[in-house]
């Protein structure tokens, strides 16, 4: 088996790099460099991506208070600022720019580029680009069969959220659970306390909790790139993973949002494992369109590309 995730001190070498010395402008050459690389029903896909990463379709105004080249001089978090800029490089550097970088789960004010959104009809505002991919886009290569592990569900994590409390209430020390907190501070029961355990060692399990934290689940990416099956409630927020698109009993296991039928979801689905392995499939099928890197370059490109297209700035 194969954990597939960045190397963190070759991330900031790469990305510092790009900085002062990468490449700059030409976005039009770039794109259309990329777009020659796929066919036409893929750059269909690719543009219906586009569509719902960016849904500005009239000219509208931002603050104009950052441009593209104060994307250079990265503050915390950094990794938003360098996954921005590796593509923003290619734009003009004085183009103004709003982004609003962390967990974000409202929509902005001005058209603004953010890792998360709320998932709703009016979060136009809210333009997602792929960020903070080092802990998000993880990815599991030759993990061992579904069939082959415990009939259980593991599930690990910092517990202060309320929605994360109110479950943890629920099903801590129910048979058909593994569940432990990895942290203590803030922990309103000792008992819940636990070591962490490792990516793989979660994977000898058929099914993975997967609960919203401060935006997303994070772990979501990479449970649905392996043989084992997220089980969470509908997603409220969305990124670059485009959550919403995804279908409760097809993509994942979904419980409903107060957590009460957790157990009769799980008991279900170890007694139908054909079920569980459809599942797998529509999964890794779901997840294959963030694996590929061209792919992911071009649609990066053309968010942007679209993005400034419909922004306007007085200053």
């Amino acid at each position: 088996m194969k954990i597939v995730k960045q190397n963190k001190l070759w991330y900031y070498i790469r990305n510092y790099t790009l900085i002062f010395f990468g490449k700059k402008g030409g976005y039009e050459r770039k794109i259309a460099a990329l777009k020659a690389k796929f066919s036409a029903e893929e750059l269909k896909r690719i543009e219906e991506r586009v569509d719902y990463y960016c849904k500005l379709n009239t000219p509208t105004p931002i603050s104009g208070n950052t441009c593209v080249a104060d994307l250079r001089k990265p503050k915390t978090p950094k990794g938003y600022y360098f996954e921005t800029y590796e593509y923003a490089r290619f734009f003009n550097a004085q183009q103004p720019i709003d982004f609003v970088f962390g967990d974000v789960i409202h929509v902005p004010n001005t058209p603004s580029i953010v890792k998360s959104r709320p998932i709703s009809e009016d979060n136009q505002n809210s333009v997602l680009l792929k960020l903070d991919k080092t802990r998000h886009f993880i990815r599991v290569l030759g993990d061992k069969p579904f069939l082959e592990k415990k009939d259980l569900m593991i599930g690990r994590g910092a517990i202060y959220q309320q929605h994360r409390l109110d479950f943890y209430n629920k099903w801590f020390g129910h048979p058909l659970c593994n569940l432990g907190s990895v942290e203590k501070n803030g922990l309103s029961k000792p008992e819940w306390l636990t070591k962490k355990m490792s990516l793989k060692a979660h994977l000898d399990y058929k099914f993975i909790l997967s609960l919203q934290g401060n935006d997303v689940a994070s772990n979501l990416k990479w449970i649905m790139s392996s043989n084992s099956i997220a089980v969470m409630p509908k997603p409220t927020i969305e990124t670059w993973f485009m959550e919403s698109k995804l279908e409760g009993g097809k993509h994942y296991i979904e419980i409903a949002p107060d957590y009460h039928d957790l157990e009769a979801k799980l008991t279900y689905y170890i007694a139908h494992p054909e079920e569980c392995l459809k599942i797998l499939d529509n999964a890794h099928q779901y997840v294959a369109q963030f694996w590929n890197k061209e792919a992911e370059d071009l649609c990066s490109l053309m968010v942007l590309q679209k993005y400034f297209s419909q922004v306007t700035s007085n200053k």
